[in-house]
């Protein structure tokens, strides 16, 4: 398996800056493109059932459902199409769209390369985006992730599926490894900045060991 290879990155970052910065809500013109003219739209007249591998996460009452349709070869596992539709905001909108064309460019990659792409690699494509939108990137990840899954299910190779369970990491406060994956995604990266969100630990000093390795486990998954 051949991780993925970041090409330069186009257009420009100088009006996204960090997470403190006055101007964090900022978009650069990639990202405005990709909003404006998003790639490879699932159009309302195209029949899903032209496409082997479907995925979807997060839901319209939250605000933020994404739904992809993907057409693998079979014999290549080679992504040939990637669709999309999203109910979400405008970091959504241009992550997918980007991500879209990642996996299809130069022929398209396989299945096992486009498990390499992390949210962090779509990122840099869009030329940043502001801090309270990475998750929008996470959200086409796991998407991805989601119909590489059903493609597998599909065509019954289910050894070759990746399926994340859901664990209790603090019995206490009932926090799991997904509230601490999230408390990341939203800059926590300490110890201290877990807890303040989750409580993690508080009543439980004996778990923080594995919150610090969770920590840093997610940080290294998402950022790089």
């Amino acid at each position: 398996m051949s991780d993925y290879k970041q090409p330069p990155v186009a257009g420009t970052q100088g009006d996204v800056t960090t997470k403190d910065g006055a101007k964090s809500w900022f978009y650069t013109d990639t990202v405005k493109d990709h909003f404006f003219h998003p790639r490879n739209f699932m159009e309302n007249d195209a029949n899903p059932d032209d496409y082997n591998a479907i995925g979807k996460v997060g839901s319209p009452a939250c605000g933020d459902e994404l739904r992809v349709w993907m057409k693998v070869d079979p014999a290549t596992e080679r992504i040939l199409e990637f669709r999309w539709k999203t109910f979400g905001c405008g970091s959504a909108i241009a992550s997918t769209s980007m991500a879209s064309v990642m996996v299809t460019e130069n022929g398209g990659m396989t299945l096992e390369e486009a498990r390499t792409i992390k949210p962090q690699h779509i990122m840099d494509r869009l030329g940043g985006l502001p801090a309270r939108k990475f998750h929008c990137s996470v959200l086409c990840d796991k998407a991805l992730r989601d119909a590489i899954n059903d493609f597998y299910r599909r065509v019954g190779k289910v050894d070759k599926m990746v399926v994340e369970a859901t664990r209790i990491i603090d019995p206490v406060s009932k926090v799991t490894d997904h509230d601490i994956e999230e408390a990341v995604l939203e800059g926590a990266f300490t110890i201290e900045a877990v807890q303040a969100k989750t409580k993690v630990g508080i009543g439980n000093p004996s778990v923080l060991p594995a919150v610090e390795e969770l920590i840093r486990f997610y940080k290294e998954k998402y950022f790089g």
